[in-house]
Formats: C-alpha cells, sequence, structure tokens
C-alpha cells in the first residue's frame, strides 16, 4: 500500500503500550493460546488478571489488535519486586525485539515505581525466555541470577524445573522504557 503521493510507502501501524483492562481479559487468552509456546490457562483467569492485576499487566496492541503482553504482579511477600508471570507476543510479531520492549514499558509502569527487582520462573527448556531476561537484565543495566526455584517434582509429569531469574537492583536511571 502506497500514501497518497504514491512516492512513499506507508509505514505499518505503531505499536501502542498500556495497561490491560477488563475487556482485553478474552484477547489475553486469545494471545496466550497463539504463541504455541505458553501454557493457556482458563479464560476467566485472564479476565481476571486484566480486572484485579490490570495495573501490573501491560498489552501492546498494533491496529486496535493485540500483538504482545506482560502479565504480572507484586509478591506479597516482597514489596520491591514485580514478578513476571507471562510474557506472550503473536507468531507474526516475534523475531523483532517487541517481547524486550514489552517488559521495558511493562517495568515503567507507574504500579512498578520503587520495585527494584524483577523475577519470573523460566522452564530450563525455554531458551526463548531464558535469553529475553538476559537481554532485559542488560538493558537495565542490571545482574541477573539464576536459582533454583520450583523442582520438576512440583508438576504434572513432563513438565521441566523453573528455575527463578531474579535481575536488579534497577539502577534508578533505568525506570524508564528504553
Amino acid at each position: 500500500m502506497t500514501s497518497p503521493d504514491r512516492n512513499r510507502p506507508n509505514p505499518p501501524a505503531s505499536i501502542v503500550f498500556r495497561p490491560a483492562r477488563p475487556t482485553d481479559g478474552a484477547a489475553l487468552w486469545q494471545l496466550v493460546r497463539a504463541t504455541g509456546t505458553l501454557e493457556a490457562n482458563s479464560a476467566y483467569a485472564y479476565v481476571l488478571l486484566a480486572t484485579d492485576f490490570a495495573d501490573t499487566c501491560l498489552v501492546a496492541e498494533r491496529g486496535g489488535a493485540l500483538v504482545g503482553a506482560v502479565i504480572g504482579y507484586h509478591p506479597p511477600r516482597e514489596p520491591d519486586t514485580a514478578f513476571v508471570w507471562q510474557v506472550g507476543v503473536r507468531p507474526d510479531c516475534q523475531g523483532q525485539g517487541l517481547g524486550l520492549r514489552l517488559l521495558r514499558h511493562w517495568q515503567a509502569l507507574p504500579a512498578q515505581a520503587g520495585r527494584r527487582w524483577v523475577t519470573a520462573t523460566v522452564a530450563e527448556d525455554n531458551a526463548a525466555s531464558q535469553a529475553l531476561f538476559r537481554r532485559f537484565a542488560h538493558a537495565l543495566g542490571a545482574g541477573c541470577q539464576v536459582h533454583p526455584h520450583f523442582p520438576a517434582e512440583l508438576f504434572p509429569a513432563g513438565h521441566a524445573a523453573e528455575p527463578l531469574y531474579r535481575i536488579g537492583p534497577i539502577p534508578h536511571a533505568a525506570l524508564v522504557p528504553g
């Protein structure tokens, strides 16, 4: 498609990052299922997350459609920590740096103010997420330590262990999206 002057192509629609809304629940569920790699929870769970945890969940839209999301919360026993539960990017948008952009915008949400640590569990067989969290730590200028957390025995048969990735402390200057 070209612009009216026919000399310049139209740029692709820009991506808008915003906190989740209750009306995003069904779309979050569909996005997670579409990734083909994330464990999908019930549609109800995503409606609940987009309602009760909206301040700590971020969506990315392009042309009015969800293309990515970060679902997270604040662990009750760790007031200076934000936990990433799921990061999802629509397959046709993968490989373009959107996962890292999502995390940077998520970490800069007002609800994340004062959080000096970001944690996530990542399955031992999920190389893409492991690399994403290491890139995120590097982009923040923060350390990334990996510790045992959820052993495989806690899950149904066939589920890999999920070590804890602990990123931080996050320098104050890194608390804005880059």
